[in-house]
Formats: structure tokens, sequence, C-alpha cells
């Protein structure tokens, strides 16, 4: 995950450092490079951000289903006090 997104696990952040600098990765505080990660370690990393960025579209979506839902409530309800008048 990289340091700009909102982290949802505090025990992995991603490092993106400049072109002279490695790319640097803390889990459970303890920093690696992923230059020396094995493929299936890079993998893994490559499914906790495509999956980070999913959660953080999930809600996303969610957010906007509770305003909407609640938008409507507070419709109804100002139509039933309205028909009471």
């Amino acid at each position: 995950m990289l340091q700009s997104q909102p982290t949802l696990n505090s025990n992995l952040k991603e490092t993106v450092m400049s072109k002279n600098e490695k790319n640097l990765i803390t889990v459970n505080d303890i920093e690696y490079n992923i230059e020396d990660m094995t493929d299936a370690q890079k993998t893994m990393l490559n499914h906790i951000n495509d999956l980070d960025r999913k959660l953080g579209s999930a809600q996303f979506n969610l957010d906007q289903l509770n305003v909407g839902r609640d938008a409507f409530v507070k419709m109804l309800a100002e139509s039933l006090e309205q028909t009471e008048d």
C-alpha cells in the first residue's frame, strides 16, 4: 500500500523512493526491499494492493448507498408528515 493511501492494515506499509533509492516495504516494523522478494512474495503484495483498492472502492459505494438510503428515509418521513396536516 502506498503511503499516500489510507492504511487499512497498519502492519504493512510500502514506501516508494526516488530513482536512486530502493523500494521498501515495512511489515510488522521490519523493512524489506521489494526487489529482493521472491516472485510469490511480489504476487502476494500485488494481491494486497489490489484488495486495498477494492476495499476502498467498496467503502465508497457503501457511503453512497447509506447517504441515498438516509435521503429516502427523510423524504418518506416528510411526505408522511405532510399527509397528516
